[in-house]
């Protein structure tokens, strides 16, 4: 037996047991190797004449034996020589394929996949003993190499008929290994990991008490094909199956970069969120693939969190991989990649908005709320991008609508009006509202809690500043009603000042934004009533309080009530202060901290 030529015996160890996390990938290296093998051949058949192969004759077979406990995997490829035995698998981390691939790095059409020279030890990980028996193409000799791991190897001469290799792997007797010996199980590795293999790999099936092979593979990508020679109905049955979605997508984008990068892409937006999307359990990513083998079910770094609910594949051969091609080195090409996509998924949601107004109208159902947070949690920096994806339910229109709508419908205003609430029923019942809207004014009527946050982190959408029909800042008077307020107001300073004593507010003062209500609650600063609601709410110890004004209605026949009573009788200008107040924060969905006290003086007014 002669020992491994690598360093030592806990290299063998490291590849085993810590370069691959997840032992099901054996069988993606070893059917890679295999693709590899044949490659080699098939490019040199294509300059030396003497080499005489088909295409069409290429393929891998695969057989389980379940008595024996074995795994055969063969492939009629270029095979190797003794010598190439012991070099490519006597030394770890000696790879044929990256020698072939560094020899012809200037020649094209050249896709090697194995290029570490490790992925095959992977097959230790499931198996006790490995035997790889091996004849090259042209050669009248075949050997067998053989291991049982880390102790050493064997080599020996054959009797092989065929060019090409087979590796035969004993399947470690526990119970956990036996699905690697089971067909159906088999055939999920294939079409989870090698389905775009480009020769096909067969599998001995049994029909009718006949045994043939059976081809699992798709070899051909849909991505990889002509758009033009596809149909809706591939594409949609290639998202079903894919990404077991029952449901049709609202839209894919077929992406085939050339040039400098090079990658082919399928990307799908859902009609719907699935069961996980909102849930800490959810894993955003695209699948990605190199040279058509499954490198990563999930790539998070394809995709912004803004876009997670989309899904789809990337395919490149220009991906740095790592050692184990379970995962990816951060580089460039990754992130111009994801760029890219990025790009085209906008480009899309706007000419879907455009053109398909009710298709985007669902995806804003579904996936709003994600959007939305991709200004608020980039602190208005990714505004730019997500902006015209917005959309807010208006007043006027009396449905969603976007900014830029918005802005072109009422190109007088100076602001953008909003109003926050828990649904726009109860929103459009806010006194502020229902005054600007008798002033026709359209109002952006805001039920996501989402929504205040991201315009305060927007601070302007194009040159228009938003403002919040609720705040003490709205400013609608012409001058002789503004002198004429501010003359009401410092004359019954007394009065608004007693009230103000009573009552956990920062101002309380007549005011002329409202139509038939008596009172209303506005803010004054940058936290509003929304705001103050949403963050209490929120599982933590954090408790902030908007700086409240009780803005009582100038017009309204309770002024002139109030007056008389701080003439009259201050202690019951007190009640009605309290029961003003509470009135107030009802309307505005605020709870009353004292609901006992406020409803013995509501009695106490009534019976008098």
């Amino acid at each position: 037996m002669k020992e491994f030529k690598a360093e030592s015996k806990r290299l063998m160890e490291l590849m085993i047991n810590s370069i691959y996390t997840n032992k099901e990938i054996f069988l993606r290296e070893i059917i890679s190797n295999a693709s590899d093998a044949i490659d080699k051949l098939h490019y040199q058949s294509l300059t030396d004449k003497k080499i005489k192969v088909k295409k069409e004759d290429f393929a891998i077979i695969i057989k389980a034996n379940k008595d024996a406990r074995t795994l055969t995997i063969s492939d009629n490829g270029i095979g190797m020589t003794k010598d190439e035995l012991e070099t490519n698998l006597g030394t770890i981390a000696k790879s044929g394929s990256f020698d072939f691939k560094e020899q012809n790095q200037k020649k094209e059409n050249i896709d090697i996949i194995g290029q570490f020279g490790v992925g095959f030890y992977s097959a230790f990980m499931v198996s006790s003993k490995v035997e790889v028996i091996s004849k090259a193409y042209g050669s009248d000799e075949s050997y067998s190499w053989i291991s049982s791991g880390i102790e050493g190897y064997t080599v020996k001469k054959s009797n092989k008929e065929n060019y090409g290799t087979d590796i035969i792997l004993t399947i470690k007797d526990e119970e956990e290994y036996n699905r690697y010996l089971e067909d159906y199980e088999l055939k999920n590795l294939i079409k989870k990991y090698s389905d775009y293999i480009t020769y096909p790999i067969k599998m001995e099936v049994t029909n009718d008490k006949k045994t043939q092979l059976e081809t699992i593979n798709s070899l051909i990508p849909l991505w990889r094909r002509n758009k033009k020679d596809i149909s809706e109905e591939d594409y949609n049955t290639f998202y079903s199956d894919k990404f077991f979605d029952y449901e049709k997508p609202l839209s894919h984008i077929h992406i085939k970069a050339e040039g400098t990068l090079e990658y082919n892409s399928l990307i799908y937006i859902p009609s719907h969120a699935s069961y996980d999307y909102y849930t800490k359990e959810y894993e955003k990513g695209l699948q990605l693939y190199s040279n058509g083998v499954l490198i990563m079910e999930k790539c998070a770094d394809l995709i912004p969190d803004y876009f997670s609910f989309i899904k789809g594949v990337v395919d490149s051969p220009d991906l740095s991989l790592n050692i184990s091609r379970e995962t990816l080195q951060q580089n460039k090409v990754l992130k111009t990649i994801a760029n890219n996509i990025e790009k085209h998924i906008k480009d899309e949601l706007i000419n879907m908005q455009i053109e398909r107004r009710n298709d985007y109208l669902k995806l804003w159902e579904a996936f709003g709320l994600q959007i939305k947070a991709g200004i608020y949690n980039s602190y208005g920096m990714d505004k730019e991008k997500l902006q015209d994806l917005l959309m807010f339910y208006s007043s006027k229109e009396d449905k969603l609508v976007t900014l830029k709508e918005y802005i072109d419908k009422n190109k007088d205003e100076k602001n953008i009006y909003y109003a926050c609430g828990t649904s726009t029923d109860q929103i459009k019942t806010l006194p502020q509202v229902e005054s600007m809207i008798s002033k026709d004014k359209d109002i952006l009527l805001c039920s996501s809690y989402l929504d205040e946050f991201v315009f305060k982190v927007m601070m302007k959408y194009e040159d228009k500043d938003f403002k919040n029909v609720c705040s003490d800042n709205i400013d609608l008077d012409t001058e002789d009603e503004k002198e004429e307020l501010k003359t009401l107001n410092e004359n019954s300073k007394d009065l608004l000042s007693l009230m103000k004593e009573e009552l956990d507010v920062k101002e309380v003062k007549f005011t002329n934004k409202l139509k038939n209500h008596p009172v209303c609650l506005s803010t004054s600063g940058e936290i509003s009533v929304e705001m103050e609601k949403v963050i209490n709410a929120m599982p933590t110890n954090e408790s902030i309080n908007a700086q409240k004004i009780l803005e009582i209605n100038a017009n309204h026949p309770l002024a002139k009530k109030l007056q008389d009573l701080y003439q009259n009788d201050k202690e019951e200008l007190k009640k009605y202060s309290k029961v003003l107040y509470s009135q107030a924060r009802l309307i505005e969905g605020l709870p009353i901290d004292n609901p006992t006290e406020i409803a013995n003086i509501i009695c106490d007014i009534l019976v008098k």
